[in-house]
């Protein structure tokens, strides 16, 4: 007598589909996590670096216990992860590929819906002649880099500059700008950038830069941005 034992049967047709659903169940926990918009300002932030509830909860102004909430949604969703520091715990992204994912989210919602035509042109409505000067692409600021011929400025925190940032940028933070001019070239273009497309830190630099008679073009993008697609960082 043969002591092979049977091959098990297949899953039926519906117990595959039962799995199915839980797959597409399981994925929409990310889906949930993303759709609010306190939350998606929140990985902006952790998308600089890692920091704590209270630090996130005032760059953000939300109140410690609001932002603790969001979070949890995004931990229990796999997208941030944390450490302990003493009492304090730490929040940080769990996946540089969560930069892309939120970039590709803003691309659709900006070729797609009319509503967001409008609403950034209206939180960038105070660039100098309606913006006519176009951001720099980030294939545009790899060749000026390459061939020397523009000093970056990174006008985020100085916190955020510490934990990494585009080769070889001046940071000088937005609040201390206009006190410390002195720090530029005025023969070379400047490219100002921040936190990301949305971020209006580097918007109010080029503003003030112009007035003062530098030239000077921002990054239509930001450091996260810049790091997710393997470019070099300091």
């Amino acid at each position: 007598m043969s002591s092979e034992r049977p091959a098990s049967d297949p899953p039926n047709e519906a117990c595959q589909s039962g799995y199915r659903q839980e797959v597409f169940d399981t994925l929409s926990q990310v889906g949930r996590a993303l759709g609010n918009g306190n939350r998606l300002e929140l990985l902006e932030r952790l998308a600089q670096t890692e920091a704590s509830v209270e630090v996130l909860a005032h760059g953000t102004g939300l109140s410690v216990a609001n932002a603790s909430q969001h979070l949890q949604h995004l931990r229990r969703a796999g997208l941030v992860t944390t450490r302990r520091e003493g009492r304090q715990v730490v929040y940080r992204l769990t996946d540089t590929r969560i930069i892309t994912l939120m970039t590709l989210m803003r691309e659709i919602a900006e070729t797609n819906l009319a509503e967001m035509e409008r609403l950034v042109g209206k939180l960038f409505a105070g660039d100098d002649a309606g913006g006519a000067l176009e951001p720099m692409s980030r294939h545009a600021l790899r060749a000026a880099l390459d061939s020397g011929e523009v000093t970056l400025l990174d006008v985020r925190p100085e916190e955020e500059y510490q934990a990494g940032h585009l080769p070889n940028a001046i940071n000088v933070p937005i609040e201390k700008l206009e006190q410390m001019l002195e720090r530029l070239p005025p023969d070379q273009e400047i490219v100002a950038y921040c936190r990301g497309p949305y971020c209006v830190l580097s918007h109010e630099a080029v503003q003030l830069l112009r007035r003062k008679g530098f030239r000077v073009r921002r990054y239509e993008e930001g450091y996260p941005e810049w790091k997710a697609a393997g470019l070099p960082v300091d």
